[in-house]
């Protein structure tokens, strides 16, 4: 049993048909990725999942339970955490803030502590800004926050949705890093869009194609890569 299964959704906003009948899975432990254009889907694909958007039809499972109609938070306590497009932190809260409001559903504080330390192995830098405000953070970092606050609840997935955008060719590097070291040493599981097709098919297992609101092509991310339509769209070859 897939740990995360869409089956034949169907999204809309308003009378826009976003998605038409996206059918993907994700196994526990893997790290997955969606590429295509802009407006081909991906990002309305995550916001399907985590309740952002509301599948008009079809089916999402996480862990075999059925989450399509539930309410967002309901999502995030089931185990979905989610880094949306453009970081989406609380500018004006400081580090140790929004680290917190990623643990929202906790009430143990001590247990907040441990987890807010654990991120802290991960982004050491974040435990040296741990009081400075978020909005004056530089792309970087507030993109590790962002991740960071997206682990505080130990998600069973972690949805990705264009992390290296905006951010210079070293941190993107820096930032695929984390990525790799989330999954192969923490073994959180992955749901990752982005742009940049080629370090996404280089740091993932598999790959979905999306063209307009549909699959168009899916398979190992080393296959996908060498695939000659996807090198002339996606990848400059």
């Amino acid at each position: 049993m897939a740990l995360l299964e869409l089956d034949n959704i169907h999204s809309y906003y308003g009378h826009i048909h976003a998605l038409k009948g996206i059918s993907l899975t994700v196994d526990e432990g893997e790290v997955v990725t969606l590429i295509g254009a802009n407006g081909a889907g991906k990002s309305t694909t995550l916001r399907t999942i985590s309740g952002l958007v509301r599948a008009r039809h079809g089916k999402v499972m996480l862990q075999g339970k059925d989450i399509t109609h539930m309410p967002p938070h309901e999502i995030v306590t089931a185990g979905v955490g989610h880094v949306p497009e453009g970081r989406g932190i609380f500018p004006r809260l400081t580090v140790r803030e929004n680290l917190e409001m990623g643990a929202f559903t906790i009430l143990d504080k001590a247990e907040i502590g441990r987890r807010m330390e654990r991120v802290f192995v991960l982004f050491p830098r974040l435990k040296e800004r741990i009081s400075q405000k978020g909005g004056t953070l530089s792309g970087g970092e507030q993109q590790m926050l962002a991740t960071a606050r997206g682990l505080m609840l130990k998600p069973h997935i972690l949805l990705m949705d264009e992390p290296s955008m905006g951010l210079a060719p070293v941190l993107v590097e820096a930032i695929f890093d984390v990525i790799k070291e989330l999954n192969s040493t923490e073994g959180t599981t992955i749901l990752l869009v982005e742009q940049n097709a080629l370090m996404a098919l280089k740091y993932s297992a598999r790959a979905y194609v999306l063209e307009t609101g549909s699959i168009v092509l899916s398979g190992p991310s080393a296959e996908i890569a060498q695939n000659p339509q996807v090198k002339k769209a996606y990848l400059g070859g």
